[in-house]
């Protein structure tokens, strides 16, 4: 290739890995509480649950893995196991198929165009960008972080708000996020304090997933800067030799 449009090149598809890999980062983390059900089985026991309903933990094991296979898997139909549900609870758990689908879709495509780029590099086909010597993983790991928390901050500051404006992008004219516990009984083994730990889970897969690529990129940057200085002393050398 042209030595003019490679690195043009290479800025651009850097641009895109890392704009891929903070997608990667984010859509893995909020699939650990969906995609590891034993996180959900432990509350059960946990939260109290089976003294909270006068449920089993079987029934309410089914009633949520119904649900997620609903959720996850496709030709499933909506079901909770021995639970009462509602035309209106099935559209809403609708609703949740729609954004379960479309993060597993991010994730897979994301993580496809990840790996082709890093395998273009590694065999020299292109070259990554660095910035001051960083590589580009460090600015996806650092937004991953930034972007949810600041979402999270301007979301405590009005909940309300920020969940009429969610509502309003994804589910334009829909009612159905409101549950009667008579009629729609898997809202109660699906307590706040469970969606409370999703969240917590969230934060800290994506925080552990970031600060692992920040303290590859430092670890990795510190050993480029000191084979370049060793480089340097040894071509000062035989420059002096000569």
């Amino acid at each position: 290739m042209n030595a003019k449009y490679r690195k043009p090149l290479n800025i651009t598809l850097t641009v895109l890995f890392a704009t891929a890999l903070t997608l990667f980062i984010i859509t893995f983390a909020i699939g650990l509480p969906i995609y590891c059900r034993f996180f959900y089985y432990i509350q059960i026991k946990t939260l109290k649950m089976e003294e909270a309903t006068g449920w089993s933990y079987q029934t309410i094991k089914t009633a949520y893995d119904e649900v997620l296979n609903y959720l996850t898997l496709p030709g499933h139909a909506f079901g909770t196991g021995a639970l009462a549900w509602t035309e209106s609870e099935a559209a809403h758990f609708a609703d949740c198929k729609v954004l379960f689908n479309l993060n597993l879709s991010v994730l897979i495509i994301s993580g496809a165009i990840c790996l082709t780029l890093i395998l273009l590099d590694r065999f020299k086909v292109i070259e990554f960008a660095r910035i001051k010597g960083h590589r580009a993983y460090l600015v996806s790991a650092v937004v991953a972080i930034a972007l949810p928390l600041i979402i999270g901050v301007l979301a405590a500051i009005d909940f309300d708000r920020a969940f009429i404006v969610f509502h309003a992008i994804f589910f334009p004219g829909k009612d159905n996020w409101t549950f009667n516990p008579n009629t729609e009984q898997i809202i109660e083994v699906m307590p706040e304090e469970f969606f409370m730990n999703c969240a917590i889970i969230i934060g800290v897969g994506l925080i552990a997933f970031a600060l692992a690529l920040i303290i590859a990129d430092v670890v990795l940057t510190r050993r480029d800067k000191k084979r370049a200085a060793l480089e340097k002393d040894a071509n000062q050398n035989n420059s002096a030799e000569g």
